[in-house]
């Protein structure tokens, strides 16, 4: 059998049926889009029409309208052909301007199945537009249609060509909706008309008095010019106004009988289209203001009437008309002039003023600074004073007054109070400024009561002064720190009788009399006190809380945080809710820059690393990550870096993705910067990570941990970032960067994704301008200058990248999880350096390696180069960073060459087929594969064939079924009929990956019909191979295939080869197909497969292998023994449960019949629960 190309499919057989004679239209040149037919010639030209010269092209036509030659179309005329051929989109035109519409949806279709698709056709009938008209509101002659104008809609349907039948799912409704959207719109229009004609009354309502009148009453102000209706109606409806707004309805009343033609409750009933103006009241206060100057008065726009100007500007005379309209434009500039005076003088003046406002701006900053404290006292016993209301309610029902009688008499005795006296002892100034108030005075009756009758008198008062509270409130505190003091013994009682959805409200108070209370032990008990302020703070109340605990801190400072905030943490390290814990270290990392540097890097750095090390809530180790990253950013001890690097180590083995995903998102990032400032990123940090690979590698001889090898290889890409900054910013080229002149954006394919910003080199650089200053000067170095004294530079080529190279040739290439791992890790180290650094420095490396060549791959061995993880990760790490052309070329030479190497050395593929499989996974790269496999396909050794067939199994998986019929099943029967047997066997996993993916039916019936040739075909029968091959690939894909082809497909040709291997004289081979067959019957043992196809293939094949494992494996014939029992006794089952399935049914159609009866008794009932309830009682 021939082969044939099917990714290369010409056209020649269609050029083959070419026509002679075709025409093409001449009214229309190359350069027009859909050709149209020439003015007055529709189908056929008429009698008198000259006869064509030029022949029309005929179906091969292209829509652009190209024709064939001049020279043939004149040879053509002058041999005297009549028959014209009038092209296809003439006549699609023709259809369209006719309304034939489904004459041209009929020739659309015809030509689509032909495949010429007309776009004048496409173009009209994929547009809703052309299909959807208001029913009932035919169009308007003159409007403009497109080809064949609107049409009726057509039904349910969009457009003829779309099957989205959902859209419109009732037509009826649908006409209706729309008569009610056409009446909408001519309403809207009614309305537009109606303004308009409103619009033209009001100016023919103003120009009533004749132009001629006007001008003599302007021109003699002491004739007064008669009121027009448009002005009384105006002033009637603003002096109703006046009188409702001023409460004389009666009168209102009257002047609205008096004035019956007109309505009061609309303006526009008045004004039409004018605003309305001012109230009666503003009117009046405006014209009584003083009258402005006539400066004032000018009218300086564009253009100027003169007879509008006041003074002593008179009419000019029409002899003088020319010399008064210079004087206008002169008076014009004058007073233009003097605005820009007056502007001026109001230009300075109002900066005068804003320097006086900026300096008295000044001194009230001063001053409020000042009045902070008094304001704060005033607010807290404001605060205080409500609190006691609401939650210290008296026990007594007569609220009578409280009165300090002790405070009173003793002011009254010229004494202070003991807690008066402490006070203006501790704080003079306090107390000199409540001195200096003037003492309150009380009228003194003109009474002669003694002392002691009076004070019994007033204790009838019923006051409680000797309770805490009423002790609290019969002394008013009067200097700051009595208000603190009075807060500190009152907040411990007031909140736990605040809701506890409301207690945030509370931290501003606790915190500012935390700040400012002069004695420790209750600055800790109200700290205290907000830390445990709320059960479990969600995540709002616990940014607040540590808002406060930063405000806090920039208050009191690093020695108070130190004493005060940092214990109350401590104590909740362990608290029993991890909602507590989380708060901890939230605030460890809040509280980190407000810290004492010794503090910050021994104590609250041990503090998280106990927690990230035995908290079991996955947020909280979270959090306790994030702050030990702000705690890098603060850190200055060089001595803490190897904690931070097992720090480092240790999150990144946390069993939670949220945990591990903050470690790469900012631990990294921001201890690489610290390293970074140490200089030992390049030099300690990486080094130290590449050595623990290497010596995972040489541990895992016998199993690789891949878990391990992963957070290695994680955390080295998280570094690529800094590293390319650190290669940046020690370049000869940093200190000429400039930030002023041209700078190009930064393209945004130009670096990966980050994963955070801490992660995006412009951040680390500083700004993305500085960024792109560089990478101007780092591409140009690269490319003309070299790396001469590039120290970072020379280190990432000439150590990093050889020791990277070693470690990729030294892991397992069947791992495909690593093949991953390192596949991305130099996709994102080659698109961070960039193309010129990847094609200078990181291919020839690789190049120099992987000399493709029969002597470099080991037969015998196993262990060449080309065998090993270097060439998938080499394809799909740095040969698919850039998709461009010589990229892709130089991707698809590489895998050709792979194959055909390992091919004709006899190699083990696995390296080729761990390069198919992880850029199948992409399906940008399907296409290109295909190329390679085709390649293989038609290679002269068949070696390369087998390879090629071998590798189409692991692409099918992944590529659409379109391309599977139109490129892979073409390619596999070609195959399938090679001279070569071991290549068709070769296609036999190809095909049942088909069967097992597909499903379309057309392609599984080719699949299975070629299948069908190797079973049934004669020059088959001993060919033991293929055998062993179809065996293995339908244990493999019957499972999964579908139950059709499962039950009339595989089962029975199982069963046949089960059958024929009993009467197998090679002792070998019978072994060989017996044991293939028990693979593939143990995995479709657990199929549901019906009892037909149970009875005659599926137990019959077993007992044939039975009868075979008898002789040739004992231990296997005891598991067929106990499958062909459980087989059997499914069967019986199943027949047990067809028999009591008839019954249920029996006994359901009784159920179903009472339960009729029983709901048409309830539907009987009302809906009331009594009645419902009767229902249910016993009858008596």
């Amino acid at each position: 059998m021939a082969s044939v190309n099917p990714f290369n499919l010409s056209d020649s057989e269609e050029e083959a049926e070419r026509r002679p004679n075709e025409t093409v239209d001449t009214e229309r040149s190359p350069s027009e889009g859909a050709p149209g037919p020439p003015p007055g010639n529709h189908f056929s030209p008429s009698a008198e029409a000259e006869p064509p010269t030029l022949l029309l092209s005929s179906n091969r036509t292209s829509p652009s309208g190209e024709g064939i030659s001049a020279s043939a179309a004149a040879t053509a005329a002058m041999s005297g052909i009549t028959d014209t051929r009038v092209s296809v989109d003439v006549i699609a035109a023709q259809l369209l301007r006719e309304q034939y519409i489904l004459t041209a949806l009929e020739l659309h279709t015809e030509l689509l199945e032909a495949g010429r698709e007309l776009p004048r056709l496409r173009d009209y009938f994929s547009n809703p537009g052309n299909f959807e008209r208001q029913s009932g509101t035919p169009p308007a002659k003159d409007q403009a249609l497109g080809p064949g104008g609107p049409l009726n809609r057509a039904g349910s349907i969009s457009t003829l060509d779309s099957l989205d039948f959902a859209r419109y799912s009732d037509d009826g409704n649908r006409e209706t909706d729309e008569r009610v959207a056409v009446l909408e719109f001519e309403l809207r229009k009614a309305k537009e008309t109606i303004q308009a004609l409103r619009a033209n009354l009001t100016q023919a309502a103003e120009s009533e008095v004749p132009s001629q009148e006007r001008k003599n009453f302007n021109s003699n102000p002491e004739i007064q010019e008669p009121i027009r209706q448009l002005e009384k109606r105006a002033l009637n409806f603003l002096v109703n106004e006046y009188l409702l707004k001023n409460e004389y309805k009666l009168s209102s009343i009257t002047f609205s009988d008096e004035n019956d033609d007109q309505d009061f409750e609309l303006w526009d009933d008045v004004g039409l289209n004018i605003p309305k103006p001012p109230d009666l009241l503003q009117l009046y206060r405006n014209c009584g203001s003083p009258l402005p100057s006539p400066r004032d008065m000018v009218d300086v726009s564009v253009e100027v009437a003169f007879e509008d100007f006041p003074g002593n500007c008179t009419p000019p005379n029409p002899s003088k008309k020319t010399d008064l309209s210079q004087q206008q434009q002169t008076e014009v500039i004058q007073e233009l002039e003097y605005q820009i005076s007056l502007l001026n003088n109001e230009k300075q003046s109002l900066a005068e003023q804003i320097k006086k406002l900026q300096s008295e701006i000044q001194t009230l900053r001063r001053t409020v600074s000042s009045l902070i404290m008094p304001c704060f006292i005033f607010v807290c016993v404001f605060i205080i004073s409500n609190v006691f209301i609401l939650w210290y309610p008296q026990p007594h029902t007569d609220n009578s007054q409280y009165l300090d009688i002790g405070r009173v008499s003793e002011s009254e005795n010229g004494s202070d109070p003991p807690l008066t006296q402490k006070s203006s002892q501790s704080h003079p100034q306090s107390h000199n400024k409540l001195k200096s108030r003037p003492p309150v005075q009380f009228d003194q009756p003109n009474r002669t009561l003694s002392p002691a009758f009076q004070q019994a008198l007033l204790s009838f008062c019923r006051m409680c002064s000797d309770s805490r509270l009423g002790a609290e409130v019969s002394r008013i505190a009067d200097s700051e720190e009595s208000v603190m003091l009075m807060l500190g013994r009152c907040l411990p009682h007031i909140v736990p009788n605040v809701l506890l959805a409301k207690r945030e409200e509370l931290i501003p108070l606790i915190l500012c009399t935390a700040c400012l209370h002069p004695q420790p032990k209750e600055r800790d008990q109200l700290l205290h006190i907000l830390f445990n302020l709320i059960k479990r703070p969600d995540d709002e109340q616990r940014q607040m809380i540590l808002t406060g605990c930063v405000a806090f801190a920039r208050h009191v400072g690093p020695t108070r945080v130190e004493a005060e905030l940092l214990p109350q943490c401590w104590e909740q390290i362990n608290h029993k809710y991890p909602e507590r814990r989380l708060l901890v270290a939230e605030s460890c990392g809040a509280l980190a820059p407000y810290l004492p540097k010794e503090i910050r890097s021994s104590l609250v750095l041990s503090m998280l690393q106990q927690m990230l090390t035995e908290d079991k809530a996955d947020m909280v180790r979270e959090a306790v990550v994030k702050s030990l990253a702000i705690i890098m950013g603060y850190i200055d001890d060089p001595d803490k870096y190897s904690q931070g690097f097992e720090l480092m180590l240790l999150s990144l083995g946390d069993p939670s993705e949220r945990v591990v995903s903050a470690v790469h998102q900012v631990f990294i990032p921001a201890f690489a910067a610290w390293t970074t400032e140490l200089g030992s990123l390049h030099t300690a940090l990486i080094p130290a990570l590449l050595a623990r690979i290497e010596k995972l590698l040489t541990q895992g001889e016998h199993g690789l941990d891949e878990h391990k090898l992963h957070i290695f290889l994680s955390a080295l890409q998280s570094l690529i970032p800094p590293l390319f900054a650190v290669v940046l910013q020690n370049a000869p080229f940093t200190s000429r960067a400039k930030l002023h002149g041209d700078i190009p954006a930064i393209e945004v394919t130009r670096f990966p994704r980050p994963a955070s910003p801490l992660q995006d080199v412009a951040t680390i650089i500083g700004s993305r301008e500085m960024l792109s200053a560089l990478l101007l000067l780092y591409d140009h170095q690269l490319e003309h200058e070299g790396t001469t004294g590039w120290e970072s530079l020379l280190w990432v080529v000439n150590q990093l990248l050889p020791q990277l190279i070693d470690i990729v040739g030294r892991i397992n290439v069947t791992s495909t999880t690593c093949v991953h791992e390192f596949s991305r890790f130099f996709w994102r180290f080659c698109r961070t350096f960039g193309k010129i650094f990847t094609n200078t420095k990181v291919k020839p490396q690789f190049q120099e390696i992987l000399r493709l060549s029969e002597e470099n791959v080991d037969a015998l061995a196993g262990n060449g180069i080309l065998t090993k993880a270097t060439v998938p990760i080499y394809a799909t790490g740095v040969l698919t960073c850039y998709n461009q052309e010589e990229d892709r070329k130089l991707l698809v030479g590489f895998l050709e060459d792979v194959m055909t190497t390992l091919s004709l050395s006899h190699a083990p593929l696995d390296s080729l087929k761990a390069s198919f499989v992880e850029l199948g996974a992409n399906p940008v790269y399907h296409e290109m594969l295909l190329t390679v496999l085709w390649y293989g396909v038609v290679h002269t050794s068949a070696l390369v064939r087998c390879t090629a067939a071998r590798m189409f199994e692991l692409l099918v998986k992944g590529v659409n079924e379109t391309l599977v019929a139109q490129r892979v099943v073409p390619a596999l029967i070609t195959l399938s009929s090679d001279p070569e047997i071991s290549v068709r066997i070769s296609t036999i996993p190809a095909f049942g990956t088909i069967m097992e993916t597909v499903t379309q039916k057309e392609l599984l019936e080719r699949v299975k019909m070629q299948l069908a040739s190797f079973l049934e075909d004669p020059q088959y029968q001993d060919q033991h191979s293929l055998h062993i091959e179809i065996i293995r690939t339908f244990g493999r894909v019957g499972p999964n295939a579908e139950p059709r082809f499962r039950d009339e497909f595989v089962l029975p040709h199982l069963h046949k080869l089960a059958l024929a291997n009993n009467s197998q004289a090679a002792e070998n081979k019978r072994v060989d197909i017996a044991m293939q067959l028990f693979e593939a019957y143990s995995a479709l043992s657990c199929c549901f497969i019906s009892e037909e196809v149970m009875l005659n293939h599926f137990l019959p094949g077993l007992r044939c292998l039975h009868a075979d494992m008898e002789h040739l494996s004992p231990e296997h014939e005891v598991i067929l023994s106990s499958m062909i029992k459980e087989c059997e006794i499914k069967v019986e089952n199943r027949g047990m449960s067809d028999a009591q399935g008839s019954l249920s049914i029996a006994s359901s159609l009784v159920g179903e019949d009472a339960k009729t009866k029983f709901l048409s008794k309830m539907g009987q009932l009302t809906t009331s629960g009594a009645m419902l309830a009767n229902v249910f009682q016993r009858k008596k």
